[in-house]
């Protein structure tokens, strides 16, 4: 079993006067999630929006996260990818059904650094390095045989040797300007505390909400 004795205890009892870092009470919490979570600790929501204003959200993967924010992986030339980069914004939900969690965060997107692209990029199953350069992402796709006759294009291309990031792949940090805790309670009279700042070099505030 979970051991819950300290951030999330302390929002059982109700009392947040001790939760001073959220970047630490995210911490520990996914480190809950992993112990607990039978596929994916680090699976979370992204919302979107396009430029008509609509919203689109999928499922993706945390790749990292520190003080700066929270890292994911895509293909610029994607649905995804277009939209981030159209409206700089996005949203992200954890929800961790085994421990009755949720996380949700809010703020603005920023590409990561080269370096950092290629060194999560070169981390990753050969496949899916061959993967990026074959999948033209959100693009209609005539066949899966034409997906299989696109990665056995790039597998012959690159061989044995190095596989190059492509330019149109890389990593979009979210740092957000709110992070809301959210623990599930008897009666739907759940905890919620929520963290907010204007900017990303401002202190947090922090304050309880109504269930």
């Amino acid at each position: 079993m979970t051991d819950l004795k300290h951030p999330s205890e302390q929002l059982t009892k109700g009392d947040f006067t001790e939760v001073k870092k959220p970047f630490e009470l995210f911490h520990e919490w996914l480190e809950d999630a992993k112990g607990s979570e039978p596929n994916d600790p680090n699976a979370l929501s992204l919302a979107t929006v396009d430029e008509n204003g609509l919203p689109n959200v999928r499922m993706v993967l945390l790749k990292g996260f520190d003080e700066r924010g929270f890292v994911f992986y895509t293909n610029f030339e994607s649905t995804k990818g277009e939209e981030l980069l159209f409206a700089g914004k996005a949203a992200m939900c954890f929800h961790w059904k085994s421990l009755r969690r949720q996380v949700r965060i809010r703020g603005e997107v920023v590409e990561v650094s080269a370096e950092e692209a290629d060194e999560y990029y070169g981390s990753r199953p050969r496949g899916s390095r061959i993967g990026a350069w074959a999948s033209k992402q959100s693009r209609p796709l005539e066949s899966r045989f034409a997906l299989e006759k696109e990665v056995a294009k790039y597998t012959a291309k690159f061989g044995i040797g190095d596989i190059p990031r492509p330019e149109h792949w890389s990593g979009m940090r979210l740092v957000p300007t709110s992070i809301e805790f959210w623990h599930d309670r008897p009666f739907r009279l759940h905890d919620r505390i929520l963290f907010t700042r204007q900017h990303a070099d401002e202190p947090w505030s922090k304050e309880r909400l109504y269930p």
